[in-house]
This record gives C-alpha cells, sequence and structure tokens, in this order.
C-alpha cells in the first residue's frame, strides 16, 4: 500500500541534493498550492474563502511543526554558529544609531521638549516589558520566525497574518528610515545642510525629496547580511565597540558644555507632548526583536538569548535616557535640529570638530542597525514564507553562505523604493503603531501559553481567562482613548483602571496555570505581560489620527492580500484536501501526532497537575 504524505511533507521544498538551482523562476516555486494551480481552481478556492476563513480562524500551529515542518521547507539549514557575545553585540547594534541619532532632535524639538528624557523612560520600560515576553518565547521556540512563529502557536494562523503584514512592513519601513537619516549624516559631516544629497522635486511635501545615496547604503548592508551570519557579526561588534566609544564622548563632553537652564521649560507641550514623544520613540528600541530571530542560529539559546537581549537592552536603555539629558541641556529645545540633532549640538557649542566625531559615530550606528536589521527582517520573512503566507521560494537557505538570499533580496527591494521617496517623519508614525501593535500581541500571547492549553485547559476556566484578558484588553485601550481624547479628565480612569487590576487580578486568582517555562520564564505573570498590554496600547493612543489612519489603509490592504492569496496558500498547507485530513485545528486533535507534540504535552499535564496539587 501506498505511504500518504502530509500535507506537512507535500508543500516542503524538495532537498537541494536533487540538483535543483537556487534561483527559480517557475509559477509552481512560488505558487505551489493547489488553489493556484489554474484559474479554474481559484475561483473555487475564492469561491469557499467564508469557510476557509472561519477555518483559519481556528487553526493553530505547535511548538513541534514550527521548530520541524517549517524548518525543512528551507531546504538547508542556517548555520549555528552564534554565543551570547554575538547576541550582546547584534542588541547594541540593532538598537543603538536608529532612535537617538534619528528621532531624538526631531521629537524634542516638536512635542517633549528636555522631557524627551522621561519619554526614553516611558518607552524604554514598556520595551522591557516585551523583552521579557520575547525572550521566553525565544528560549522555548527557537526559530527564525520571531513573534510571528510565537503567534501562529499560541493565537493561530489569522492573527499570526496580522502580525506577519505588520513584521514586513516595520522591516521595510524601519530600514527605510534609518537609511534616509543616514544620508543627512553624511551631509552633516561634509558640512552640508541634511538634504543637500537628496534630489529636491516638485512631488507632494513628505515625497518631494529623493534620495539615492539610502538606496545605496541598504544594497551594501543587505549584501553584506547575505555573504554570512557569522561575518556579520564579527564586522557588527568591531563597529559598535567603536560607537560605544563615539556615546561615551559624547555623553562626557555633552555634559562638560551643559546648561541647566536649557532645561527650562522642562515640558513645553505638557503631558501628552511627553507621551506622543514616547510612542514615536518607542522606534528606537524596536530592533531587539531581531535577537530573538536568531534563536535558530543560536548554540545554546536557553542561555544565550536571555544573556544578550535582557543585558543589551539594560545597558541601551540607560544609554538613551543620559544622551537625550545631554543633548536637552547642550541648547533649548527649540534650537535643537531635527535631522542631525547632536551635530548641530557640538557645532553651536564651538566644539566645530566634534560634530565630525559625532556625524562619524552616527553613520557607525545606523549601519551596524542596516546590518542587523537585515539579518533579522530576512529571518522573518523566510519563517513567513515557510508557512506560505507569502511565497515559498522566499524560504530557502542558500546551501553555500547558510542564509536566506531570498528574503534578504526582497526586504532590500521594498525598502529602498520606500526610501528613496518618503521623508522621515512620514514613516516614524507608522513604524511606531505597527512596532507597538505586534508587542501587545505578543503580552497577549504569553498570558494564552500560560493559562491556556488544548486538552488541558478546562472550558470553564477557558471560559474565565477569555472574560479577564477582554477587561484587561478592553479596559487598558479605554485608558489609551480617554487620553487621547482629553487628557486632564479624570472621570474614565476612575473606572478603567480599576478594570485592569480586576481582569489581572481575575486571571492570578480565577485561573490555574496551564504551562509553566521549562527553562527560562518572564515574572510576576499576569502581571507584567498584562502592563504590557496596556503600556503598548497607552502609547498607541498617544501617536494621534494620522498614524491609525496610516495603519488602518495598511491593514485594509494587507488583508485584501490576505482573502486573496494567503488565506487560500495557508488552508492548502494545513489539510489533505484528497483525504479530507485535518491538521493542527482546535476542533480536532493535533494533527502532528508526531512524538515531540506528545511528549511536550505530556510534560504540560504533568506541570499542571502539579500546579493543582499545590
Amino acid at each position: 500500500m501506498a505511504s500518504v504524505e502530509t500535507p506537512q511533507e507535500q508543500y516542503a521544498t524538495k532537498p537541494a541534493a536533487a540538483g535543483r538551482s537556487y534561483w527559480r523562476w517557475h509559477k509552481d516555486d512560488f505558487f505551489p498550492e493547489p488553489s493556484f494551480a489554474s484559474w479554474g481552481a481559484y475561483r473555487s478556492a475564492l469561491a469557499a474563502t467564508p469557510s476557509r476563513l472561519r477555518d483559519r480562524f481556528t487553526g493553530r500551529s505547535t511548538d513541534a511543526i514550527e521548530l520541524g515542518a517549517l524548518r525543512r521547507r528551507s531546504e538547508n539549514e542556517m548555520r549555528r554558529c552564534l554565543t551570547w557575545w554575538d547576541l550582546t553585540w547584534f542588541g547594541f547594534g540593532s538598537v543603538i544609531g536608529a532612535g537617538i541619532f534619528v528621532l531624538t532632535g526631531q521629537e524634542a524639538h516638536d512635542h517633549a521638549g528636555p522631557a524627551i528624557v522621561l519619554s526614553y523612560v516611558v518607552s524604554g520600560l514598556s520595551a522591557m516589558l516585551s523583552v521579557f515576553c520575547y525572550t521566553e518565547f525565544a528560549v522555548e521556540i527557537p526559530v527564525a520566525g520571531g513573534s510571528f512563529a510565537y503567534l501562529r502557536v499560541e493565537l493561530g494562523d489569522v492573527a499570526a497574518f496580522i502580525a506577519a503584514a505588520n513584521l514586513i512592513l516595520e522591516s521595510i519601513i524601519g530600514t527605510a528610515a534609518v537609511a534616509r537619516s543616514w544620508t543627512s549624516y553624511l551631509a552633516s559631516l561634509i558640512n552640508k545642510p541634511s538634504s543637500a544629497l537628496r534630489i529636491h522635486t516638485s512631488l507632494t511635501e513628505g515625497y518631494n525629496e529623493l534620495d539615492p545615496v539610502a538606496v545605496v547604503v541598504i544594497a551594501v548592508t543587505a549584501t553584506m547580511a547575505i555573504l554570512s551570519a557569522k561575518g556579520t557579526s564579527r564586522i557588527n561588534w568591531v563597529a559598535s565597540a567603536v560607537h560605544v566609544v563615539v556615546i561615551l564622548f559624547v555623553i562626557v563632553f555633552g555634559f562638560i558644555h551643559a546648561k541647566p537652564s536649557n532645561l527650562t521649560p522642562f515640558m513645553p507641550h505638557g503631558v501628552p507632548g511627553v507621551f506622543h514623544a514616547a510612542a514615536i520613540v518607542y522606534f528606537a528600541y524596536g530592533g531587539f526583536d531581531n535577537i530573538a530571530t536568531m534563536a535558530e542560529e543560536t548554540k545554546n539559546p536557553s542561555r544565550d538569548i536571555p544573556l544578550g537581549l535582557l543585558g543589551s537592552m539594560s545597558v541601551i536603555t540607560v544609554i538613551y535616557c543620559l544622551m537625550a539629558l545631554v543633548l536637552s541641556m547642550m541648547q533649548p529645545y527649540t534650537a535643537i535640529d531635527r535631522s542631525a540633532a547632536y551635530s548641530v549640538a557640538f557645532s553651536n557649542v564651538g566644539m566645530h570638530w566634534a560634530q565630525y566625531v559625532v556625524a562619524l559615530g552616527a553613520l557607525k550606528g545606523m549601519t551596524t542597525v542596516m546590518l542587523v536589521g537585515a539579518l533579522g527582517q530576512a529571518r522573518y520573512t523566510t519563517h513567513i514564507a515557510r508557512s506560505h503566507i507569502i511565497p515559498p521560494v522566499f524560504a530557502l537557505v542558500h546551501p553555500k553562505t547558510g542564509t536566506p538570499v531570498n528574503a534578504n533580496i526582497l526586504i532590500a527591494i521594498c525598502s529602498a523604493c520606500i526610501a528613496f521617496f518618503s521623508s522621515l517623519d512620514v514613516l516614524a508614525s507608522l513604524l511606531s503603531i505597527s512596532t507597538l501593535f505586534i508587542f501587545m500581541m505578543m503580552a497577549t500571547a504569553l498570558l494564552v501559553r500560560r493559562y491556556y492549553v488544548r486538552g488541558v485547559t478546562t472550558r470553564t476556566h477557558a471560559t474565565r481567562f477569555v472574560v479577564f484578558l477582554l477587561i484587561i484588553i478592553l479596559s487598558s485601550a479605554g485608558i489609551a482613548a480617554s487620553w487621547g481624547a482629553a487628557p486632564d479628565r479624570w472621570e474614565g480612569y476612575v473606572v478603567l483602571v480599576p478594570a485592569w487590576v480586576l481582569g489581572t487580578l481575575g486571571i492570578q486568582l480565577m485561573v490555574p496555570t496551564a504551562r509553566a517555562p521549562k527553562v527560562w520564564g518572564v515574572p510576576l505573570v499576569p502581571w507584567l505581560p498584562s502592563l504590557s498590554i496596556a503600556t503598548n496600547l497607552f502609547l498607541m493612543g498617544s501617536l494621534g489620527s494620522v498614524a491609525f489612519v496610516r495603519f488602518g489603509v495598511c491593514t485594509a490592504i494587507m488583508l485584501i492580500y490576505y482573502v486573496l492569496v494567503g488565506l487560500h496558500a495557508t488552508y492548502d498547507v494545513a489539510h489533505d484536501e484528497d483525504e479530507g485530513i485535518q491538521y493542527s485545528d482546535d476542533n480536532t486533535a493535533d494533527a502532528a501526532g508526531e512524538k515531540a507534540a506528545a511528549v511536550k504535552t505530556a510534560d504540560v499535564e504533568k506541570a499542571s497537575a502539579g500546579d493543582a496539587g499545590r
């Protein structure tokens, strides 16, 4: 009797040993699923859209599938060559340079004034809460997909698609934003106005300065990331070490030329200005999630990821606050240059030569941000392609370099197109709201992981958990809406803050833990994840209506793509339609039936029984 090929095997990319070239352009390499076999098949798939949507709303992956079947679709393994040392310096390289040199001047000048230091404190605390959530997931599910893989396991396919779309959007816009600022600092380095190296046109404001330099920088950093992950790490930690020396120079000499009188008025735009700036500069902390995507290439994830993530982010938060304070004390906030703040600040206090040191350091910082970003973003894209949400050809790992070349090229081309046209202020708010939204979903997923396990959590406990979780999310959204509508009115907080406390306390007291972390876990659950949900939603509410309109338009476009393409591709992968066998669905038993998944479930049940006994 012939063996039956499971859906995971059916859509796995065929081994490279079969002699196929890495570079493939056939339709089946982009759309191998039955729904796209012909126009007739596609029309039938579209007609079944409502039922398929219902199916995918309940479809969930498992740890075993993410760690096994999906990884095999890349044909070749990524090389396990990174240690905690690499991850720590990746943390410095991916974070320092983008926010502090790009957005600090803009937000201090426009919204926060000298209180920009408080904006960094607020966004730093919120980021650290998200770092805790990422660390637990990365240790337990060490794959290249990062938050996409974690959400696919805990919240299902549709939530994972929304995350995937925002991750790709964040990758493209983040790279474009830093590349355009790179051009501004290069102009400062050669004594030119910040926009001198751009081509000025008569297009709409915000899109009228074309930036070919940014395109070149994106191409160079993407090429370096393509060649070798370990090689990129070596370049990164040397460049980051030099950058740390420049940062120490900025802090020491900045305080030497500081004037406390420049801190007055401290909050020229009030508390709303501080929180609006905090929501924007949150982008400065966004690079840490790139470290989680490198778990698949880490030698010892359970040890190296917590050290790399938590260690680097703690130091970075302190550095950000010190640098923001220095900038505010060197000159009045109204005199801060929006594009090259630190270079101009040193020039204004008479240290004209120092502007070159600062500009060079900023260029180094932004280069490493783009370099590490190119690594992390390509790995996000690779795992998303493994699930067939985007064409699986982008999941392929090159046999010689051990890197996802196609995914790197995809992100680089899209980023270069955006960087060529769009200004930084157009990009920043959209990037921040996308980042905050994903981090909010991550905190929600962590609560789901701890308190709901299929086959372990009873229906009563599951109902309680859903109710309390909805209370947390809705009360947090209400607090953000109240702040955005009328910051000075306190009536709404009297109801909403206690509701948030009630929801969190309800989970702690009335819903038993269903799964305990195996190696490293977030402390003070459910309070820290619940607080992460609240802070991320609050910062989203501080961004203003324009950011939400842009976010809404982008999300609508993404959902159209999902309904027309992504839904049918993922449905085909999850189902063996010929045999009628369904996989990874909440309404049926786990399809994998794999030994690893069974062992994991047994471990969870044992831990749950232990909790109940206590």
